[in-house]
């Protein structure tokens, strides 16, 4: 184990940092004091444990990005914090394992089950922060490893690759995993491309981006990227395009199927339990019209059965009029600052996940 741990803190990642602000903004605030609180809608409401996660002072954290849950029941995170970019819990919160210094941008976490053994994708999304606390920003990049920290391969900047040009920024947030093995990276805070390559690492196919003649292809902060398999004979990609507060459909093989709005609430990824579709709600756009989004703390979380919102953790109840989602905001007790991922276990219990939340360990959400 320490020799690993000894192997990743001596990995780097190539690119030149420059010292750059990023657009999404960075503020301290005093942690809110949740005393089991009871959130949610309808069938999903929930109790807040903020103190679920048993870290206390020995792993410190920078911004818990996101979670999955591997075949084991073992709750796996990835942060930004190169003391401990992974931290793997219990369902009771307890830390069983952690690794990693090598990803100064922890941002994107997925797991793959192949045969008995789990796989972990990590992407590094290129902003990270120096011991100063500025933003820096370099390459991005895409890692498989085992659930114990090897390294097996990387998928680097795609100019290697010739789809894009010297200069294009590639600073991937996400990747999801094919029913076949393929990867599909969303460069969500690049150049916005949904690009899939095989399960080797190989390149398939691009497609998103900007200024396209069909606009459904157009995707804007390319946050996040899922497999959607509630139709098993037609699995689909779901991409987040953030700014345009919604997700999109598109075939495994890139064909656009649909769009899925929700107004004034820029969504993180998609994750699908049965039925629902989960996301964490990093901003929702504030009634007052004059105060931008993203200037305050103004997340929680969205559930949806099917393509309908019936419950909003953490935001005010989803009400539809003529058929059409209404804006929904933040509570103000502010159990959820910024939702950035949540992972649901096999009690219907959601993790939550939160950046800019004054490190915040990650919530518990138990299902009432």
């Amino acid at each position: 184990m320490n020799k690993r741990r000894d192997f990743l803190k001596k990995t780097t990642l190539a690119g030149v940092a420059l010292t750059t602000v990023p657009s999404f903004g960075f503020h301290m605030i005093k942690k809110p004091e949740l005393k089991g609180e009871i959130i949610g809608h309808g069938d999903y409401t929930y109790r807040v444990n903020e103190n679920w996660a048993q870290i206390g002072l020995s792993k410190p954290l920078l911004n818990c990005h996101e979670m999955v849950m591997d075949s084991k029941g073992r709750l796996i995170m990835i942060g930004d914090h190169t003391d401990n970019n992974i931290l793997i819990f219990d369902k009771s919160g307890k830390i069983l394992d952690y690794w990693g210094s090598a990803y100064p941008g922890g941002h994107g976490l997925s797991i793959s089950n192949e045969g008995e053994e789990d796989f972990l994708y990590l992407t590094d999304c290129g902003w990270y922060q120096d011991k100063a606390g500025q933003w820096k920003r370099q390459s991005g990049r895409i890692s498989k490893t085992t659930t114990d920290g090897k390294v097996l391969f990387d998928i680097g900047h795609p100019q290697t690759i010739g789809i894009y040009e010297p200069g294009d920024y590639f600073q991937p947030t996400e990747t999801a995993i094919g029913p076949n093995g393929d990867i599909y990276v969303a460069d969500g805070y690049g150049m916005d491309y949904i690009i899939q390559y095989s399960a080797k690492g190989e390149y398939i196919r691009h497609w998103g981006g900007h200024d396209n003649t069909n606009e459904n292809y157009n995707l804007s902060n390319a946050h996040g990227v899922a497999i959607d398999y509630r139709d098993a004979k037609n699995p689909m990609v779901v991409c987040t395009s953030r700014n345009d507060k919604a997700f999109k459909f598109f075939t495994l093989d890139g064909i656009y199927v649909k769009t899925l709005t929700l107004p004034n609430m820029q969504v993180c990824r998609p994750v699908f339990d049965d039925n629902n579709l989960y996301a964490g709600v990093c901003w929702s756009e504030p009634k007052d019209k004059s105060i931008k989004a993203n200037e305050g703390h103004t997340g929680f979380m969205t559930i949806l059965e099917g393509d309908t919102v019936v419950s909003n953790p953490g935001g005010t109840e989803p009400t539809y009029k003529n058929g059409k989602l209404q804006d929904s905001y933040q509570l103000s007790t502010k159990p959820i600052l910024h939702g950035h991922d949540v992972c649901i276990d096999g009690d219907k219990n959601v993790y939550v996940c939160q950046w800019n939340a004054n490190r915040t360990p990650p919530l518990m959400l138990e299902r009432v």
